[in-house]
């Protein structure tokens, strides 16, 4: 048997393949928010620099504006100073922004640059203040001379403000490379997580129809067919779960249906037959009762007539030749009109119904009596009647109608066996009843014998050697009696089992005894 694989496991294994597929979706989701935000936060970082930088570079141009002026007379050194001062004060407040917004693992953190142009900056604004504000004589010509020093400072200072913003634009253009191969790869880690979920969703919906939706419609496809009376359908499950278990346990019961069904079957026709026989016992019965007697009196004449005659041949004295004819018919007469005598007796027996005393009966000692007396019968001598010597049943019956069962059972047999077959007779307490079973090696009977075999006037003797009655006036008895009678056979030349079932003695309650009586009997 395959190894069961019960439904828990394979619930859990669902749930595995759902937790995957919300693991794989939820990476691909937190990959892109986290590099989306490292994105902003850079940019964010950055953005911020731009109107520092901006105002440094106004600043610087301030700061050249006023040394033109006072190149040209219309301003003092002390102005410049001023600028200067308040480039440096701009220049402070860019450094502390590059400081603040330098981040790790950020696209284009990399401040290195904009930090070495800053501290240049930083000092040639020194440089350029020390120059200015360093003590000169008191003329216009000494103070021409500082500014004039003064002005490739200033030259270089605008050229390194200047570059300030380029160093960002290179850095978004960079970024524009750098990107694309992270954002490629964010786009295949996304179609990858997202195909594999399809994929794992796909599974998981095969997986739910093959064992739980399939499974479940082959079980109410199956639970209504056989509802419908279909016992031959069989529910076929390859899960190897306990929906399959439940199949099984489906096809068992669908298979005792079956069986009890048939068994059903099998005792209606049983008992159908039971009544037609019943009926047709009825029938004979009444007929015969009536038919017996109106036929018994007319038959005992011509026995007296025939036998007269026979006694007048002499007086008579016809030729010798004619006598012996007359003698033989005469003897014809006489018996077929005993045998037909004989034939209106069992009829009389068949028809005879009312109580009848019954008493506790020991069935093997019964069945030992008739053997015994059967034993003694010439046209029985080689056969054999073998008896089981068990425990023997006492059953609660008329002694002498079931003699008389026992003893047309018994002759039934010797007559279809072999000069040295064996008849085999047993005695056994089944259930509330006493059983005893007839088995010989015979002839056996076919199924249509089987058929009509208790039915009256049925046989399969010669014409002249039977009635029909043996076995109908058989079945009666043991129906009176309240059991029943079964016969069986494998076949012509097979042999034949006959069955008779009787109720078991009640100590004490013998039907019919007067009271106190029947535990006496039994004893």
């Amino acid at each position: 048997m395959a190894k069961r694989r019960p439904i828990r496991d394979k619930l859990l294994l669902g749930g595995l393949l759902v937790g995957v597929m919300v693991a794989a979706l939820s990476a691909s989701s937190f990959l892109g928010v986290y590099s989306y935000r490292r994105l902003v936060r850079a940019l964010s970082s950055r953005a911020a620099e731009l109107p520092l930088a901006a105002e440094l570079d106004a600043r610087v141009a301030t700061l050249r504006l006023s040394h033109a002026r006072a190149l040209a007379g219309g301003d003092t050194a002390d102005g410049v100073l001023a600028g200067v001062r308040a480039t440096a004060d701009a220049l402070e407040a860019y450094s502390a922004e590059l400081e603040a917004g330098e981040l790790d693992d950020v696209p284009f953190s990399d401040r290195t640059r904009e930090r070495d142009t800053a501290r240049r900056i930083a000092l040639g604004l020194s440089a350029l203040e020390r120059l200015v504000a360093e003590p000169t004589a008191p003329s216009a010509t000494a103070e021409r001379a500082v500014l004039l020093a003064a002005a490739p400072q200033l030259e270089r200072l605008a050229v390194l403000t200047g570059e300030l913003p380029t160093f960002l634009q290179q850095r978004l253009h960079d970024l524009a490379h750098e990107v694309r191969g992270r954002y490629r790869t964010l786009i295949v880690v996304t179609w990858t997580a997202a195909t594999a979920a399809g994929v794992l969703l796909c599974a998981i919906g095969v997986l739910t129809y093959r064992w739980v939706f399939r499974p479940l419609r082959l079980l109410g496809h199956g639970s209504r067919r056989v509802a419908a009376g279909d016992f031959d359908y069989r529910i076929q499950l390859d899960t190897r779960d306990e929906m399959a278990e439940l199949a099984d346990a489906l096809n068992d019961m669908t298979e005792r249906f079956r069986e009890i069904r048939d068994d059903l079957d099998r005792q209606v026709q049983f008992r159908t037959r039971e009544v037609i026989r019943s009926e047709q016992l009825a029938s004979v019965g009444f007929l015969a009762a009536g038919v017996a007697h109106e036929i018994n009196n007319p038959l005992a004449s011509i026995a007296m007539c025939a036998e007269s005659l026979e006694s007048r041949i002499d007086a008579m004295a016809p030729p010798e030749s004619e006598a012996q004819v007359a003698r033989r018919y005469l003897s014809l007469i006489q018996n077929e009109a005993f045998r037909c005598k004989g034939i209106t007796e069992k009829l009389l027996d068949f028809s005879r119904l009312g109580e009848v005393r019954r008493q506790a009966t020991a069935l093997a000692a019964l069945v030992t009596d008739v053997a015994d007396m059967l034993r003694h019968v010439g046209r029985f001598a080689g056969r054999r009647i073998e008896i089981d010597e068990g425990q023997d049943v006492l059953v609660m019956v008329n002694p002498q109608e079931i003699k008389q069962v026992v003893l047309n059972l018994l002759v039934n047999a010797l007559d279809s066996i072999e000069e040295t077959g064996v008849v085999r007779v047993t005695a056994r307490r089944s259930g509330g009843e006493g059983v005893l079973t007839f088995n010989d090696d015979g002839c056996g009977m076919t199924p249509e014998v089987l058929e009509h075999l208790f039915e009256p006037f049925f046989t399969r003797r010669k014409q002249g050697q039977g009635t029909g009655l043996g076995l109908s006036i058989v079945h009666r008895i043991v129906a009176d009696h309240g059991g029943h009678i079964e016969a069986a056979s494998d076949g012509p030349g097979r042999g034949a089992t006959f069955r008779v079932a009787l109720p078991l003695a009640q100590i004490g309650a013998v039907a019919g005894d007067p009271p106190g009586t029947g535990a006496e009997r039994a004893a």
